[in-house]
């Protein structure tokens, strides 16, 4: 499966569009991990923790959208937006959408 964000993939023309596909993920940042980011926060500096956290909500929303692309006949998602939010005090919200599509 060719996941992109890119309208088209060179020397593979769009034979069928097959439709809008979008996973969300909402991650839980536990009590631990929210002091550590507040000291990096005080302090300067990249906070592990949360980077970790939304790696792992990247990779969950891709994995998503490549199956419901595939369950769709799909093999490959073109445009594909990934978002990031906060949900209340501690939550982080990962998002991603793209166009399912069977390449000729």
């Amino acid at each position: 499966m060719i996941v992109t964000t890119t309208n088209a993939v060179e020397g593979r023309p769009v034979a069928q569009y097959l439709g809008v596909v979008c996973s969300q993920s909402v991650l839980g940042v536990n009590a631990f991990k929210d002091v550590a980011a507040g000291m990096r926060n005080v302090f300067g500096g990249r906070s592990k923790a949360y980077e970790n956290e939304l790696g792992s909500g990247v990779a969950a929303v891709l994995e998503e959208l490549e199956q419901q692309a595939a369950a769709l006949g799909s093999d490959a998602v073109l445009s594909v937006d990934i978002d990031y939010e906060t949900v209340g005090q501690n939550m982080l919200m990962v998002s991603a959408s793209g166009t399912a599509v069977r390449l000729a």
